[in-house]
């Protein structure tokens, strides 16, 4: 545990550095945030923060993953050095449709972005490439891990490809929607992250202890900027990327039905606006004051701060007992 300690506490270092050097960078080119005009008034004040920061987070991993990559390399675990590379590469693949719609937006001034059509094929695609790498490359085979049960179902192979892929969508869909106030994704995605990296080490799965600690170190970093008032935002860059190295890490374990433990406050994120959406549509009228629901508990006084920190709070809890269901 000592090493992956190290491991994060690099990480947490770079992802300063490159803050310090990063979010000028951004101001500079007013690559600020836009907010909905009907969305809660105390946003209006976070116009022109500068966002897209999640290129923070993919850069640090891309260095501490080369050097770990190379580390490793020069030990007699070489395939812990050939382990890590693609779950970066499916964390910073997903980042990347996040950077591009990012891009359009607040650089080419589109304010539709990425077409969603367009959006969803390149995250379908890094889907279904990771998952093809899962079954075909490392023939980890289609086991599953039931927490609680604490066994294993085999799931068929017809079964467990869309399995996988729905997971992967959803999870960077649902970690998209909780990045909606300073802070809230950032707290929750590193004590879930830290949550798998604790797992990986239980299980001596060195490769997934390794990243983990990579990625918990970043949003650490990030995070110091990303507290309320926040001087970034890491937009769907990093909401993205977070959310595909949360799928990525879950499936390589075996353990994506976990996800409904540690993962709830995302979850919950989710449904509101899909309860929101739905209900709207056939009555005309909402259920909440606004979605996600984060919103609507702002509009009902509640301050960011306290949405961040019950939220925290009950994720941890769950992580908590995620691990023990395992």
């Amino acid at each position: 545990m000592d090493f992956q300690i190290k491991v994060l506490l690099i990480s947490f270092v770079i992802t300063i550095a490159l803050a310090l050097v990063i979010i000028p960078i951004l101001r500079r080119l007013k690559v600020g945030q836009i907010e909905r005009e009907d969305g809660p008034r105390s946003h209006l004040n976070k116009r022109g923060t500068p966002t897209m920061g999640g290129i923070i987070i993919a850069i640090t991993i891309v260095i501490v993953t080369a050097g770990m990559y190379f580390y490793y390399s020069r030990t007699q675990q070489p395939e812990i050095a050939k382990r890590l590379l693609p779950l970066a590469a499916v964390t910073v693949g997903f980042g990347l449709i996040g950077l591009i719609d990012d891009f359009k937006k607040l650089v080419l001034k589109n304010t539709k972005g990425l077409k969603p059509a367009y959006k969803m094929i390149g995250l379908l695609i890094i889907s279904v490439g990771f998952t093809i790498y899962l079954t075909n490359v490392l023939h980890l085979g289609t086991e599953t891990y039931l927490p609680f049960a604490k066994t294993y179902i085999t799931l068929p192979m017809w079964l467990y490809i869309p399995f996988a892929i729905f997971v992967m969508l959803s999870t960077t869909n649902a970690i998209n929607l909780t990045d909606g106030i300073d802070g809230l994704s950032s707290s929750i995605v590193t004590i879930i992250i830290t949550t798998l990296a604790v797992i990986g080490i239980v299980f001596d799965i060195k490769e997934i202890a390794i990243f983990a600690s990579i990625i918990a170190g970043s949003c650490l970093g990030f995070l110091l900027f990303n507290l309320h008032p926040a001087k970034v935002f890491m937009g769907d860059t990093g909401s993205l990327l977070l959310g595909g190295a949360i799928a990525g890490i879950v499936l390589y374990l075996k353990m994506p039905i976990l996800l409904l433990i540690i993962a709830l406050i995302p979850i919950i994120e989710t449904l509101s606006v899909m309860i929101q959406v739905t209900y709207f549509k056939k009555t005309g009228n909402r259920v909440f004051k606004m979605a996600p629901i984060h919103h609507h508990l702002e509009l009902s006084g509640w301050n960011e701060n306290k949405i961040v920190s019950v939220f925290s709070l009950i994720t941890l809890i769950l992580c908590i007992i995620g691990i023990n269901a395992i």
